[in-house]
């Protein structure tokens, strides 16, 4: 299973979850204090920042660090769950969650994972960049942003979305 939130909620997130592994995608330099219960070499930090687009002083997602992810999380045992946390479990770590569900189940169509993804949060909006990359790499010909943009932003948040689940198995 992964579990996904922001930030304010990791340590509490990670706790009753039980994971094993983590998966951070935030602001480079941003201080990120890994749980005592998640081994060093079952943690991936990327840093990046939450934009679509080339922004001066802002670094935006690129192809390296989608790769890294889904490579994270295909050696993801899955005997014990994940936490994929971004700054507040919105767009960096729901993008990272729909593409690893798109990568862990290839046969299952890209809208119906969106579907899953909203129904789990209400506030999900992917990062079309990350979601862009990921598309590309799993060769899934665009059915990837088709799925979160027929989903729509979610809904609008001022600090951090509630943690939430889905299933990968």
């Amino acid at each position: 299973m992964l579990h996904v939130c922001g930030l304010a909620s990791l340590h509490e997130t990670v706790e009753k979850s039980g994971a094993s592994h983590m998966l951070t995608v935030i602001a480079e330099g941003t201080p990120v204090e890994r749980p005592d219960t998640i081994l060093e070499e079952n943690h991936l930090f990327l840093g990046f920042d939450d934009v679509i687009a080339p922004i001066p002083e802002f670094r935006p997602p690129e192809p390296r660090h989608v790769e890294a992810l889904l490579g994270f999380a295909e050696r993801w045992p899955r005997e014990d769950p994940m936490v994929v946390h971004c700054w507040a479990g919105i767009s960096r770590s729901t993008a990272s969650a729909f593409s690893i569900v798109c990568m862990l189940h290839p046969e299952e169509p890209e809208d119906r994972i969106a579907r899953r993804l909203r129904k789990a949060s209400p506030t999900a909006t992917p990062n079309r960049l990350m979601v862009h990359y990921a598309d590309q790499l799993l060769g899934r010909n665009g059915r990837m942003l088709a799925a979160i943009d027929a989903i729509g932003r979610g809904a609008d948040l001022t600090f951090s979305a509630k943690p939430f689940s889905l299933w990968v198995d």
